[in-house]
């Protein structure tokens, strides 16, 4: 017998070629092919790693800055014929009053100088709307600080705020060579030079006006090869300008006019700021931004030259803005602390006043609503269906068409809630009830399945020893199956709720996008919910409400990273090996 099985498999391996050079050939062609193979896969996760990088560097970039807030803090006299005329301090007089031109009068102690009703009002813009309601808040709580002098934090403005978070414009500043002579202290001056300190700045303003020629030349060119008939008179427009520019770049030794489309020239001088309407290379004409100290002379290193890079009229803040906001930063009056109002305040049209409370507060009553109704339902349909339901065509009809539900597309559902909750039923809209009903029906597929799958995955033997011990078919499934198969059930619920707090479309359907300030204490308000306030705000044309959405997305993600690892958690710890 051994001889037998001996002699078949050397004849066996005698009939496979392993030696043969077509053998090593394809061999080789294996090994290439499941080396090309595992490089294609380490080249696709590479790629996704990649693009998940990219999109979370950009969100995070785009959005913690917005996790801070820049205050000014100034001397504020809170004066009593203002907030308390009746002396009684009470809790009406100090909610009524007006303290905007107690912070006006604050800021203008701060900034000394500002004269004219424009350059004022430039300079009250930049405090936010909401800087009166921690001066407000202070004194309800404490009356007695009425009448004294207090050094109070203030919210500034988006605009301020985003200037420094992110500068509008590089600022260069140069020490001078001569001596200057300045003609005034404020308003319109002249100031000499006793040398050409001026000759690179004219330099740099010719420079800049050939490049605005260059451009004007080739958008015409451009529209000419378009649209050239209907855009003649354009063209002809644009054409006349450049030849212009191209005009007083030629001319020299002349007066160079500065406009806001080109990179903004100021004199810091005898402790303040003129900014240069004209020049040439020893002479300039201005507009006094920050008054002079003294109307003396300049000693040669003592005055400098600055220049705001970006032309004013690429910015959001004007000159007049950029000099004070410095000023104050110079003066150590400008603070950054933790934007605490991102989290405590609704939604308002002011930026900087917006925050994520309301939608937070929404997305949680939404989302309990729809906890409640999906669980019981879900698990019991679960339970059913595996456990206690007939296998015949109507129990497979059901299965397939749960299945299919957790692929329709959810914006399906929304319809859904319109059509049922709202026309049919009459309910309000914009309020969590009808939210948490329309996610429920959303949720419900994904949960019925995960739970199936729960009580699949416990051992038949299980329920058949209580069975055995006298238990009946409930007894053995409610007592003994379901409570093991609970940490699986448990998992595909968070993991359903976490689908549902990402959910924005179907929300869309039943009006939840609308514009929400105060924050919901019952399913009945009308509410909104944090994925459809990023809607919103990514809607909107203000700049720092770009970062406000970042900031929020950052949050949602938080909230649905926290989800799926409590699910993973879950199933880590309460999983058993069968």
């Amino acid at each position: 017998m051994t001889d037998t099985t001996a002699s078949g498999g050397d004849l066996l391996r005698s009939r496979i070629d392993f030696a043969s050079d077509e053998a090593k050939r394809r061999i080789r062609r294996r090994y290439r092919a499941e080396t090309r193979f595992k490089s294609y896969g380490i080249f696709a996760i590479a790629l996704t790693a990649v693009f998940l990088v990219l999109l979370f560097s950009s969100i995070l970039t785009t959005g913690i800055p917005a996790f801070w807030q820049h205050k000014a803090t100034l001397d504020v006299t809170l004066k009593a014929d203002v907030i308390d005329p009746d002396g009684k301090k009470s809790q009406e007089a100090i909610r009524g009053a007006d303290y905007f031109p107690l912070l006006r009068d604050a800021l203008l102690d701060a900034v000394p100088g500002i004269e004219g009703r424009s350059a004022q009002r430039k300079l009250t813009q930049l405090l936010s709307t909401g800087a009166t309601d921690d001066v407000r808040n202070r004194l309800l709580a404490d009356p007695g600080l009425i009448g004294q002098k207090l050094k109070l934090p203030l919210l500034l403005s988006d605009d301020a705020d985003l200037y420094y978070k992110t500068p509008a414009t590089p600022i260069v500043s140069r020490p001078a060579r001569g001596t200057a002579t300045p003609s005034g202290t404020n308003g319109e001056i002249t100031i000499l030079t006793s040398a050409n300190d001026f000759q690179d700045d004219v330099l740099i303003i010719k420079g800049a006006l050939a490049q605005r020629a260059q451009a004007l030349l080739t958008e015409a060119a451009r529209l000419e090869r378009v649209d050239a008939a209907n855009q003649a008179d354009r063209i002809k427009e644009m054409l006349a300008e450049a030849a212009s520019l191209r005009a007083r770049v030629a001319q020299s030794r002349v007066d160079e006019t500065l406009d806001d489309k080109v990179p903004s020239t100021l004199l810091a001088i005898n402790g303040g700021l003129v900014k240069i309407t004209r020049l040439n290379d020893s002479r300039i004409s201005g507009d006094v931004l920050l008054p002079l100290k003294s109307g003396g002379e300049a000693a040669p290193g003592s005055w400098r030259i600055v220049s705001y890079t970006t032309p004013e009229a690429n910015r959001k803040v004007s000159d007049l803005e950029v000099a004070i906001l410095e000023k104050l930063r110079a003066d150590g009056k400008v603070e950054r602390g933790f934007n605490w109002l991102f989290f405590t305040a609704g939604d308002s049209r002011e930026p900087e006043l917006a925050g994520i409370r309301g939608a937070l507060f929404g997305s949680i009553l939404t989302l309990l609503v729809t906890l409640v109704l999906c669980v019981p339902i879900g698990v019991l349909a679960a339970v059913y269906l595996e456990e206690f339901a007939p296998k015949n065509r109507l129990t497979y009809l059901i299965e397939v068409n749960i299945n299919n539900l957790a692929a329709v597309p959810s914006i399906v559902f929304g319809l859904l809630g319109l059509a049922v909750f709202l026309n049919f039923f009459g309910l309000a809209r914009s309020i969590p009830l009808v939210g948490g009903l329309v996610l429920a029906l959303l949720v419900l597929p994904t949960i019925i399945i995960a739970s199936r799958a729960a009580l699949k995955a416990v051992p038949p033997s299980i329920k058949e020893a209580a069975l055995g011990v006298g238990a009946s078919h409930q007894q053995a499934v409610f007592h003994h199956v379901l409570p093991l198969a609970m940490p699986g059930i448990m998992t595909g619920t968070i993991i359903g709720m976490a689908h549902a707090l990402g959910e924005t479309a179907p929300l869309l359907m039943i009006g939840m996008v609308a514009f929400i300030v105060d924050v919901p204490t019952s399913i009945h308000q009308a509410a909104t919910v944090l994925p459809v306030q990023i809607f919103l705000w990514a809607d909107l044309p203000e700049v720092a409400f770009k970062a406000k959405t970042a900031a929020a997305i950052i949050v949602l993600m938080a909230f649905l990273f926290l989800m799926n690892g409590l699910a993973i958690w879950l199933r880590r710890k309460f999983e058993r090996r069968w």
